[in-house]
C-alpha cells in the first residue's frame, strides 16, 4: 500500500499528462512517459504509451472527460509506482513540471495619421496633461 504523499505524486502527475494532452502535446508527453516507464517491463512500457495514443484520441474526439483521464492515469500511475518504487523520483519529476502553455503570437500593423498620440508607438514631443476641473 502506498502512502499518502505517494497518491499525491501520482494524482499530480496524472493531471499533467491531461494537462499535456489538452496542450495538444503528445509527442511531448511521449517522451516523459518513456523515461518514467523504463524502469518497467517492456509490457508496462507499451500499455502505457498506446494508452496515451487511446487518450489523445478520445479526447480529441469529446468521448472522454478530463476527470475521466485523471483517474485512469492516477490509477495507472499508482499501480506502476507500487510495482516499481524505484520510479517514484521519474513520477515526481512528471508532477512538478507543468507544461508550459502555447500561446499565440498575433502580429499586425498599425498607422497613424493626423495629429494626436499613437498608441502603441512611440511619441516624440511634449505632453500636457491639464486637470480635471476639481
Amino acid at each position: 500500500m502506498l502512502d499518502e504523499a505517494a497518491i499525491a505524486v501520482t494524482t499530480g502527475a496524472a493531471s499533467n499528462v491531461v494537462a499535456y494532452l489538452l496542450q495538444g502535446r503528445a509527442d511531448a508527453l511521449r517522451a516523459r512517459l518513456s523515461t518514467v516507464f523504463r524502469r518497467g517491463t517492456p509490457q508496462q512500457q507499451s500499455d502505457a504509451l498506446r494508452t496515451l495514443d487511446e487518450d489523445a484520441g478520445a479526447l480529441a474526439q469529446h468521448t472522454v472527460t478530463e476527470a475521466d483521464l485523471t483517474a485512469r492515469w492516477t490509477g495507472f500511475l499508482t499501480a506502476f509506482l507500487a510495482a516499481c518504487p524505484d520510479a517514484r523520483a521519474d513520477i515526481e519529476d512528471l508532477a512538478s513540471v507543468t507544461p508550459a502553455s502555447t500561446k499565440t503570437v498575433n502580429i499586425g500593423s498599425q498607422q497613424n495619421h493626423g495629429p494626436g498620440t499613437f498608441i502603441g508607438g512611440d511619441n516624440h514631443g511634449g505632453i500636457t496633461i491639464t486637470g480635471g476641473g476639481d
